[in-house]
C-alpha cells in the first residue's frame, strides 16, 4: 500500500510540474512580445501558442517514440508511435503522466526558436521547423541522454535539459536567425547595430517572472518523484542560479553604463535559471550560485558576439541566453558532481563526456536545422517580404493588431515606409 501511495504522490506532482512547464509558454511569450515592436505583437502570440499545439500533437505522434521507445544502437527509439503499447513503458508512474510532461519539455525547445526569429519570419515557415524540431530534432538528442541512448551510456549527465531542451532550441533558432539574415535597420552601413528596443518592459518582467516560477516545475518534476527530500536541494539550486544570474548581469551592466539595464537583468535571471539546469540535482547551494553568476556574465558576453561578431539578429536574446549558457551549465556538472566532478578529484573523464555531448547536440541540431529549412525554404519563403516587415507582421500575417484603438508612431512610420517601397 505505502507503495501505491508513492505512485499516486509522484503522479500529482509531475502533472503538477507539467502544469507549471506548461505555464511556462505564457512566460515566453510575454517575454519575447515586450522585447519585440508592438507591430509583431500578435504575430509573437500565435507563435508561442501554436508551438504547444504543435508540439503536443507531433510528441503524440513521432516524438515520444523516437525519445523513449525501443532502440538498438542508442539512436533512437522505435516503438511506442502514437504511444502505441507505451504503457509497456516503466516511467514509475502512469505513461500518461509522463507523457504530458515530456510534451511540454519537446514544446519548450521548440519555442525558443521562436524569439530568435522574431519579426522577420514567414509564420508557416516557423510552423513547418517547429514540426521538424518537436518530431525530430529534439527527441533525438532526448533518447541519446535521457532514452537510455548512447550519450546516457557513456555517464553524460544532463539532469533537466541544459543541453537537451535549451541548447537544442538556441541551435534551431541560430541556423535559422543565420538563414533569415537581420531585421531590416538592425545594421548600419558601416556594420554598426542599431538598438532596436521592444515595446514593453511590463511584459517582459512578467515573462520572466512566470518562467522563474515555471522553472521550479521544469527542474523539480524532473525527478518524476514526489517523495524524494531531493526536491528541496533541486528547488533550492533553481532559485539561487536564477537570482545569481540576475545579480551577476545587472551589477556588470551597471559598471559598463552605469546604468542598471532592465532587459539585461532579466535575461541574466533567465541565463542563470537554464546554467543550474543540468545539474540541479547534484549542485550544492554554493555551485549554484557560481554557476548562476557565470552565467549572466557569459549571456552578456555572448550577446555581444552573436550581434557584432556573428551578425546574427535575436531580438530577445535567445540564442545567448539558451545556447550558451545552456553550454557553461552543463560543462559545469564536469567540474560541480560529486561524483565525478573535476573539482571533487573525478578527473576529466566526465568532463569529457560532457563536453562530448554539448558537441554533438549542437552538430546534430544545426546539421538537421540546415536541412530542413533548406527544403522548408523552397516550399514556402523563410522571411516575410520588406514591405510585411516594415508594417509588421500582425496585420498580413494575423489579420489583427495587438492594441485596437491605439495610434502607435513605429506603426505608422513603418505603414508609411511600406507604401513608399510599393
Amino acid at each position: 500500500m505505502a507503495v501505491e501511495y508513492d505512485v499516486v504522490i509522484s503522479t500529482v506532482w509531475v502533472l503538477l510540474a507539467a502544469f507549471m512547464v506548461f505555464l511556462m509558454h505564457l512566460g515566453f511569450a510575454m517575454v519575447e512580445s515586450g522585447f519585440t515592436r508592438a507591430k509583431n505583437t500578435v504575430n509573437i502570440l500565435m507563435k508561442n501558442v501554436v508551438t504547444v499545439i504543435i508540439g503536443v500533437v507531433t510528441y503524440y505522434l513521432v516524438g515520444f517514440a523516437l525519445m523513449f521507445g525501443e532502440s538498438q544502437g542508442g539512436f533512437a527509439g522505435w516503438s511506442y508511435f502514437a504511444l502505441s503499447h507505451a504503457s509497456l513503458y516503466d516511467a514509475g508512474i502512469p505513461v500518461m503522466a509522463f507523457w504530458v510532461f515530456q510534451a511540454m519539455f519537446a514544446a519548450t525547445c521548440a519555442t525558443i526558436v521562436s524569439g530568435a526569429v522574431a519579426e522577420r519570419v514567414n509564420f508557416l515557415a516557423y510552423l513547418a521547423f517547429a514540426v521538424v524540431m518537436t518530431a525530430l530534432i529534439y527527441p533525438i538528442v532526448g533518447h541519446w541522454v535521457w532514452g537510455s541512448g548512447w550519450l546516457a551510456e557513456l555517464g553524460f549527465m544532463d539532469f533537466a535539459g541544459s543541453t537537451v531542451v535549451h541548447s537544442v532550441g538556441a541551435w534551431g533558432g541560430l541556423i535559422f536567425a543565420r538563414m533569415l539574415g537581420p531585421r531590416l535597420g538592425k545594421y548600419g552601413p558601416q556594420g554598426q547595430v542599431v538598438s532596436m528596443p521592444g515595446h514593453s518592459m511590463p511584459l517582459a518582467t512578467i515573462g520572466v517572472l512566470l518562467l522563474w516560477f515555471g522553472w521550479f516545475g521544469f527542474n523539480g518534476g524532473s525527478t518524476i518523484d514526489g517523495t524524494t527530500a531531493a526536491l528541496a536541494d533541486i528547488i533550492a539550486a533553481t532559485m539561487m542560479g536564477g537570482a545569481a544570474g540576475g545579480l551577476a548581469a545587472m551589477v556588470l551592466t551597471q559598471l559598463r553604463t552605469g546604468k542598471a539595464d532592465a532587459g539585461m537583468t532579466l535575461n541574466g535571471i533567465l541565463a542563470g535559471l537554464v546554467g543550474v539546469t543540468a545539474g540541479a540535482n547534484v549542485l550544492t547551494i554554493w555551485a549554484a550560485l557560481l554557476v548562476g553568476v557565470a552565467s549572466g556574465l557569459v549571456m552578456a558576453a555572448a550577446a555581444a558576439f552573436i550581434e557584432r561578431v556573428l551578425k546574427v539578429d535575436d531580438p530577445v536574446g535567445a540564442i545567448s541566453v539558451h545556447g550558451a549558457c545552456g553550454v557553461l551549465g552543463t560543462l559545469a556538472v564536469g567540474l560541480f558532481a560529486p561524483e565525478g566532478g573535476l573539482f571533487y578529484g573525478g578527473g576529466w573523464q566526465l568532463l569529457g563526456v560532457q563536453l562530448l555531448g554539448v558537441v554533438v547536440a549542437f552538430l546534430w541540431a544545426a546539421a538537421v536545422a540546415w536541412v530542413a529549412l533548406a527544403v522548408i525554404g523552397r516550399l514556402t519563403p523563410l522571411r516575410v517580404s520588406k514591405q510585411v516587415e516594415l508594417a509588421g507582421l500582425d496585420v498580413a500575417e494575423h489579420a489583427a493588431v495587438a492594441y485596437s484603438g491605439i495610434a502607435l508612431p513605429e506603426m505608422g512610420l513603418a505603414q508609411a515606409a511600406s507604401g513608399s517601397h510599393q
